[in-house]
């Protein structure tokens, strides 16, 4: 059997590797003069999602990982900023957005388990090292 990295197990990075198929896909139909503007800048803020989750899951210290998923969030609000924009300039239709919204809120709420999971973790570890 093939051996899985801990953060491919993970459900809020294969949620996000979806998710960065569907930023690509609704990039696809901006417009032409836009490709190295807000294509190019929420391409790849969608990319460092799952790719700061891997990073961030790494690392040996939760101290670590928990700053990976605060970027990986900033990097999430992010793209819902500049799709919300994209909506204002008639690129993105209300109905796209509102599916797009609704991945954006499953991977937050995931990343903010996650984060708080691994900040019991840290405080349990902490605990234990003073007793």
């Amino acid at each position: 059997m093939e051996y899985r990295y801990r953060f491919e197990k993970l459900d809020v990075w294969q949620d996000s590797r979806s998710f960065v198929k569907h930023i690509y896909n609704t990039t696809k139909l901006f417009p032409k003069e836009e490709r190295l503007a807000i294509c190019s800048q929420m391409q790849r803020a969608a990319v460092s999602i799952p790719s700061n989750i891997a990073e961030g899951m790494s690392r040996t210290s939760e101290k670590e990982k928990i700053r990976f998923l605060e970027v990986t969030y900033g990097s999430l609000m992010e793209v819902y900023c500049q799709l919300c924009i994209s909506y204002d300039l008639g690129y993105v239709a209300a109905e796209q957005l509102s599916e797009l919204k609704t991945q954006i809120d499953r991977i937050a709420n995931k990343l903010n388990a996650l984060t708080k999971a691994l900040k019991r973790q840290s405080s349990q570890t902490l605990q234990q090292a003073g007793d």
